[in-house]
């Protein structure tokens, strides 16, 4: 099944692997003339010195063999990824219920339900990966897996890996970036029906949390169905922006057909589940997949909004915007042995992640190292705790502002700089 989506954009000259040649290839081709030299101020009152090394800098960098996708190294993970998932559902279904204590039985199927719900998330990165195209030389390959690890979680595949790769070509974009595109000053005053930021109140810290915890549960579907925190497109109806119909704006026309084969997917995985809970009975399927379900789609929305929401973190506005600044508006985080080994790095290596995400994550960390170089004190890490990055997100960014078209989060809640201006 051939791709829809272009992932060969501005390129270095090929180099030999083995007896492979590897184009060592970005996400995109085109560059826009923007301002140099600029600076902004973050929410934490740093200066920020806007990034001026260009996508052929960091192309450059990356030594040629961290480009090569092992089809037998993915094809490891993913095995391994279903065993884990098939493995725990069966000592948990055979040895939990014989435990008498209803405490202790209690408590080990929690357990389950958490460690089912970083599995099935591993899944679910790895289904990623063959969305972008680096899980094999193979589209039929990938598009075959990535087809049916996400079905099993209810994700629309190639619905997802269009706008996601929309996503990719233009991070940190005002205009066309496809998802936690972040409200500007004005945007976020006429939500909260106020006309200047010092008429507002600071939210409370029960009403963040609230908002946080809707969020981490219902944040994927609500993007999925409508759209949330993407773009906003006058005079469309939900209906029109969600990830199921064949017709949205989000898709392109030659786009139809698969989404159609995406529809397909989480269809049948509907059966399945029905089949599940008549078979099996309710709380078999409440426990062994409706909840790892939730979990996983909670881990998603943990990871990818703090991949992307930082108090030090830019947008830009269409005119001070090029590739290399958007894909370096992103962040690397740490999550112990849970992003290493579990959730395949997909924390820790997202920057270079956003410049060449066809790089398969068992070669991202030397890539990563290797960007650094170029981008110096433009990198962005954080080996902050990520519940605590998640908290301070959620109080410290709740909209952008700033001057020469380059934006810096702010709040209404007395943290940082810009508040009551």
């Amino acid at each position: 099944m051939s791709s829809q989506v272009s992932r060969v954009g501005a390129s270095t000259s090929g180099a030999d692997v083995g007896s492979k040649t590897i184009n060592k290839s970005g996400n995109v081709a085109s560059f826009s003339n923007v301002q140099t030299g600029l600076v902004a101020t973050d929410a934490y009152g740093d200066e920020f010195k806007v990034p001026d090394f260009s996508i052929k800098d960091i192309l450059k960098a990356i030594p040629a063999h961290c480009y090569e996708r092992r089809y037998t190294e993915s094809m490891y993970y993913a095995i391994r990824d279903v065993v884990l998932v098939a493995s725990s559902m069966y000592l948990a279904n055979t040895y939990i219920p014989l435990i008498d204590n209803a405490y202790v039985r209690g408590a080990l199927w929690a357990g389950y339900a958490w460690m089912q719900g970083l599995f099935y998330t591993g899944m679910w990165v790895l289904a990623h990966e063959c969305g972008h195209s680096a899980f094999s030389d193979s589209t039929l390959l990938n598009d075959t897996v990535g087809w049916l690890f996400h079905s099993y979680l209810m994700v629309p595949y190639f619905s997802w890996k269009y706008s996601h790769s929309k996503h990719h070509k233009a991070t940190g974009h005002m205009t066309r970036d496809m998802v936690f595109v972040p409200k500007r000053k004005e945007e976020f005053l006429e939500a909260r029906g106020h006309s200047h930021v010092k008429e507002m109140v600071a939210d409370s810290p029960i009403y963040t949390l609230a908002q946080l915890v809707f969020q981490q549960l219902g944040g994927w579907i609500a993007y999925l169905f409508t759209n949330v925190s993407g773009q906003k497109y006058p005079g469309k109806s939900k209906f029109n922006t969600n990830h199921f119909n064949p017709n949205s704006v989000l898709f392109e026309s030659r786009d139809y057909w698969y989404i159609v084969l995406s529809d397909i997917g989480v269809l049948l995985q509907a059966a399945v589940v029905y089949t599940w809970y008549q078979k099996f009975g309710g709380w078999n399927m409440f426990i062994n997949w409706f909840v790892p379900y939730i979990l996983c789609n909670h881990w998603l929305v943990f990871i990818t909004y703090l991949q992307h929401s930082d108090p030090k973190m830019p947008h830009y506005e269409p005119h001070q915007w090029n590739f290399a600044r958007g894909a370096g508006a992103t962040i690397d985080r740490e999550f112990g042995w849970v992003g290493k080994y579990i959730f395949h790095d997909i924390i820790e290596t997202h920057v270079l992640h956003h410049y060449v995400s066809r790089i398969p994550f068992y070669n991202a960390r030397e890539a990563s190292e290797a960007i650094k170089k170029v981008m110096g004190e433009h990198y962005m890490h954080s080996d902050e705790n990520m519940w605590k990055s998640l908290w301070k997100s959620g109080r410290w960014c709740q909209y952008v502002d700033g001057k020469d078209g380059v934006l810096m989060f702010r709040n209404i809640n007395g943290f940082g700089v810009g508040t009551n201006e």
